[in-house]
């Protein structure tokens, strides 16, 4: 399953736009409930006026609430962007930490957020990123029958080498956008057709 999937997704990686640390975690903090496309569209801007995590944990609420507003929940992701940026400050001397336990400690990040950070920005392979495609992919290819995210974490380890736990949530991501859609997915043209339980019914393999 993951080589057929890395070849049909040679360049799979997150789709949000970032260049250190700092930002990929405001960005994934930012992209819950909303698209990969609207946090960039956020962030393009932002991330020219916010630099280091000094300038969040001063930002006037107000202001980084607009700034912020397309990506929906403003509000409350504005507090969890202050907060941890307050925690980065007085704790990590201003620089994102690199570690599960230290991360999953800061304001508004949880498990999935970590996650995302520790294996793109840092290259630590230390769980798999469960969204919504990850939950509906996993469970159509027969990986797992749980709905609750960190059970099927749990679950794809135990199945997925360690060393592709961070790019198996980009392929899984990426085949839900492209092919395992939602209400319609294309099974007639999906390269895992034949072995998954799902396209048992098509009989147009590839």
């Amino acid at each position: 399953m993951i080589p057929r999937l890395k070849a049909e997704y040679p360049d799979a990686k997150t789709e949000l736009d970032w260049t250190n640390p700092l930002e990929l975690l405001v960005a994934t903090i930012l992209s819950a409930q909303t698209t990969d496309v609207r946090v960039n569209g956020v962030t393009k801007t932002l991330f020219q006026r916010y630099r280091t995590a000094h300038d969040y944990a001063e930002a006037d609420p107000g202001e980084l609430e607009e700034e912020i507003r397309p990506t929906g929940f403003y509000r409350n992701k504005a507090r969890s962007l202050r907060g941890m940026a307050r925690a980065l400050v007085e704790e990590h001397g201003g620089e994102v930490p690199s570690t599960m336990q230290e991360l999953v400690a800061l304001p508004g990040v949880g498990r999935k957020t970590a996650n995302v950070v520790l294996g793109n920005a840092f290259g630590v392979d230390e769980g798999v990123v469960v969204d919504t495609h990850v939950r509906r992919v996993s469970n159509r290819l027969g990986l797992t029958a749980e709905q609750d995210p960190e059970k099927i974490e749990q679950d794809l380890m135990n199945v997925v080498p360690r060393e592709d736990w961070t790019v198996f949530s980009h392929l899984l991501i990426l085949h839900g956008r492209r092919i395992c859609k939602a209400r319609k997915p294309d099974c007639p043209n999906c390269p895992l057709n034949d072995i998954c339980p799902s396209a048992r019914y098509y009989k147009a393999p590839r």
